[in-house]
């Protein structure tokens, strides 16, 4: 392959993305200096944020630039090396950009092992969704044994980890999420031990009541809204 294809950011959207506002191109792949590898990219995560990086505003993070590759999470296998951290065949992640090949320096690499874990699983609860969750968790609830945490979007890709995460420190966890389908996956897929579905329940408070009897000592707020105004009633 002496040609790689990159995903531009061709226009802002409006509303929900469509393919006009992306373009396709395609480049000679570079030549390696030294001091940097060159990428094969094996898997990128699409991830909801990056809608948010689409628009020209203010965020916590930059927006996208007009005409220029989108980045994000990425998962791809070193094929060439003058980076003496990296040697070919190594497998690695970071934030890079929407090419089927490209060149890094080796800053904010991270080797990742197809052995530990499918590969897949370090954009995922190996990666920013596990790390989000779990310092979460950690750092900011101090979710302590025996305690309820009510987490919403909990079907989610973080709301997902928050729960299985919390099982394993001994805690009560109750999921909200929009669906049946949803709800049973909670309760018999990742462990919580009960969740209530929004889009059913005629009142928020009266669910949280049933559900959290003893109060709910830590909230994993996913979307904010009417749901986190009900949860307040119930904070311990």
């Amino acid at each position: 392959m002496s040609k790689t294809k990159t995903i531009l950011l061709n226009k802002r959207p409006e509303g929900k993305p469509q393919l006009s506002d992306f373009k396709f191109t395609e480049e000679e792949i570079p030549a390696l200096d030294n001091g940097e590898v060159l990428i094969k990219s094996l898997f990128v995560s699409v991830d909801p944020y990056l809608r948010g990086r689409m628009r020209d505003a203010k965020s916590y993070v930059e927006p996208f630039e007009l005409h220029k590759p989108i980045s994000s999470g990425v998962i791809g296998e070193v094929t060439e090396s003058k980076n003496s951290k990296f040697k070919k065949g190594d497998y690695v992640s970071g934030m890079l950009a929407w090419k089927q090949v490209q060149k890094s320096n080796g800053s904010g690499l991270n080797k990742v092992s197809k052995e530990d874990a499918p590969l897949p699983a370090y954009l995922g609860a190996l990666g920013m969704t596990g790390l989000t969750a779990y310092f979460g968790l950690e750092e900011i609830g101090k979710l302590q044994e025996g305690e309820t945490i009510l987490v919403s979007g909990a079907a989610g890709a973080v709301g997902s980890v928050v729960g299985q995460i919390a099982k394993t420190k001994g805690c009560r966890v109750i999921g909200v999420a929009g669906t049946d389908e949803k709800i049973e996956m909670l309760k018999e897929e990742f462990g919580f031990d009960d969740a209530f579905n929004y889009n059913t329940e005629k009142s928020f408070s009266k669910a949280i009541g049933k559900t959290c009897p003893d109060g709910v000592d830590v909230y994993w707020d996913n979307v904010g809204g009417s749901l986190s105004d009900a949860v307040f009633f119930h904070i311990n």
